[in-house]
């Protein structure tokens, strides 16, 4: 496999794509450190060493995390890729439920310009409501326990802040879609991981202090505990690369026709239903609401919302619970959007494709629709044990969040399953120049 990442510089044109997209991903690290102004980053980073301490107990560090540790410095790119994301996902949402949208969307090259133009225009609100917001939360002492963490708050901090914030968030787009065009991979995924990979020098720091000998001779972190957690994360990252490429084939049969002298159809094919459709996106959803209270309760210290609010607060049953069933809602919810049963029938049905024992039309969108319900609920459940891994390797282990995250998670769900998704778009520019892919085959392995 080294000897065909070497291949990759041999192919000029692939050379420069991947020159091209870790000179971007450089910038976007360099902007991670250029402050906002206004802000005491001294305090703000105390704030940020309890959390990654303890737990991370509220929304913002599900955005500090996705920002690649910028939130915690309140550098230009504070808010990262998320509000982009969101955009993406509500459009994707609304494309699927308003007949206009979906029309433009079959509209081919046209459509897909105009909705991703939609998209940045609702990536601007976004991050403009989200940077309000923070900008308030900055400026609040109860949220930060009586830190100060603006020296002059006021209209003017806000109105700064809401412009540094916004514009940093358009220039991560704008750097991620230049990715997408120039270079290789999924621009935004890629910033995202690399977000996440830098944060991966402050939880070795930890991990090594927690391992050092303490005060009292003995080290809170034991070698075999080390070894174990090893051993799990190699484990966990083999999961989630097998069920990320897992997929139930539904068999298709085309009738033949016979045109003149010409023969068409006759031959057989599938139908790849994924078994994880949703990934990484029902995690988000599900985290976004069930820490909303939580983060609330920083704003309004009212005893009896701080209450409500602690019940749902990380390491409760009552959290676990409605954490679980939030992701494999979502997982459904998100499923039942981008796949249509009743199409994909419609649609065999038009070019005389057929599932085998089963009739074409309603028996076959019932069929796939069955099938689907199953698929999704391994993928489902599996999602589900690989987001409360950090919390039972944190309380199993007794290590900060911030190290028990690179040992399962949605960070190991996002850097697994973008790292799939670009070597293999590598993979495809080797084979196409007559080079080995990574694997003997010419394929990255799966489970189909």
């Amino acid at each position: 496999m080294l000897a065909q990442f070497a291949n990759c510089f041999k192919i000029p044109e692939l050379k420069k794509k991947i020159i091209f997209t870790l000179g971007i991903i450089a910038a976007y690290r360099v902007g991670c450190w250029i402050p906002t102004p206004g802000v005491n980053g001294a305090k703000l980073g105390e704030y940020f060493a309890k959390i990654n301490s303890t737990a991370d107990g509220s929304i913002f560090g599900i955005m500090n995390m996705f920002s690649g540790q910028a939130l915690e410095k309140m550098t230009v790119f504070s808010l990262g890729i998320m509000p982009y994301i969101s955009a993406s996902i509500i459009m994707q949402l609304l494309t699927a439920v308003i007949p206009a949208l979906e029309k433009l969307s079959k509209e081919g090259q046209t459509g897909y310009h105009k909705i991703n133009q939609y998209t940045r225009y609702g990536t601007l609100g976004l991050a403009a409501v989200q940077s309000f917001f923070v900008a308030l939360w900055l400026q609040s002492k109860e949220a930060f326990q009586g830190l100060i963490i603006v020296d002059n708050p006021g209209p003017a901090f806000v109105f700064m802040t809401v412009l540094t914030l916004t514009c940093g968030t358009l220039l991560l787009m704008w750097l991620g879609e230049q990715i997408q065009e120039k270079g290789i991979g999924n621009g935004i995924s890629l910033i995202i991981t690399a977000g996440i990979i830098a944060a991966g020098p402050a939880a070795l720091r930890q991990l090594i202090v927690l391992m050092s000998p303490n005060a009292g001779g003995g080290a809170q972190l034991q070698p075999l505990t080390l070894l174990i957690m090893i051993a799990f994360l190699i484990a966990v990252i083999i999961g989630i690369t097998l069920v990320t490429q897992a997929q139930r084939k539904i068999p298709v049969q085309y009738a033949r026709r016979v045109v003149g002298r010409k023969v068409y159809g006759g031959q057989s094919t599938y139908i790849p239903l994924k078994v994880d459709t949703a990934g990484v996106i029902a995690i988000i959803f599900a985290q976004s609401i069930i820490l909303f209270p939580a983060t609330l309760a920083s704003f309004i210290p009212t005893p009896g919302f701080q209450k409500m609010a602690g019940f749902l607060s990380r390491g409760g049953w009552l959290y676990y619970g409605l954490y679980s069933v939030l992701i494999i809602f979502f997982c459904y919810f998100y499923t039942a959007i981008v796949f249509d049963p009743v199409k994909v029938a419609e649609d065999l049905k038009k070019n005389g494709g057929f599932i085998p024992g089963v009739r074409p039309g309603t028996q076959t969108s019932e069929y796939l629709d069955f099938i689907m319900v199953r698929v999704t609920l391994a993928g489902a459940c599996f999602i589900c044990f690989i987001a409360v891994m950090p919390d039972a390797i944190q309380a199993a282990m007794k290590v900060p969040y911030l190290v028990a995250s690179f040992f399962g998670g949605t960070g190991v769900l996002i850097m697994v399953g973008v790292m799939l998704d670009t070597m293999k778009q590598i993979e495809s520019h080797l084979l196409m120049r007559h080079y080995d892919g990574f694997m003997k085959q010419g394929q990255l392995k799966g489970r189909r």
